[in-house]
């Protein structure tokens, strides 16, 4: 994936995480704290929602190191911002 891929999933992702982060009010990395440790739903009617909810945030956080990734490998050929805007352009 390139610049410009990584960067469309990654605010496709955020969108998800937006509306899972409107619908209970928690944001999305104190959600994934309690449910990595193991803390169970409250309510039986959001386990797939905890679990999609879950699944999109690992997948986002991927994106972010896949971006940094990709970022880090793009500076040392074109340094400058100007380089990195004409490389995800």
């Amino acid at each position: 994936m390139n610049v410009h891929q990584i960067l469309a999933d990654i605010h496709a992702l955020e969108e998800e995480l937006l509306d899972f982060e409107r619908k209970y009010g928690v944001r999305s990395e104190t959600f994934y704290a309690a449910y990595v440790s193991g803390e169970e739903p409250e309510n039986d009617e959001w386990v797939l929602d905890f679990g999609e909810w879950a699944s999109v945030y690992r997948t986002w956080l991927a994106r972010q190191a896949d971006y940094r990734n990709e970022i880090q490998r793009v500076q040392r050929n074109a340094p400058s911002l100007a380089g990195l805007v004409k490389v995800a352009a």
